[in-house]
């Protein structure tokens, strides 16, 4: 699992705040057959606040089919599945 998480680093009192998380799972069916290929599903939570991200309560949800793993960075995952939740509309 790929877990992204947003903070704000605090310049005035270094203090840290959790303001995002997202959770991308390799569902595992793909990559048997095609170890290149990744089918992934993710998930977004509600809550600007660790406290809040903890509880799990899902905002949204998307999915990345056919996914060439090994031929892009890890960050272009993560764009094509925001995208898939609706987050470049």
């Amino acid at each position: 699992m790929i877990v992204v998480k947003v903070e704000l680093w605090s310049a005035i009192d270094g203090s840290k705040t959790e303001l995002a998380r997202m959770h991308i799972c390799n569902d595992g069916r793909r990559t048997i057959a095609n170890p290149r290929l990744g089918d992934y599903t993710g998930q977004t939570f509600v809550g600007r606040d660790t406290a809040t991200l903890d509880k799990g309560r899902v905002s949204k949800s998307g999915e990345v089919r056919d996914w060439h793993r090994h031929d892009f960075h890890v960050w272009n995952l993560v764009r094509r599945m925001l995208a898939s939740m609706g987050y470049d509309k």
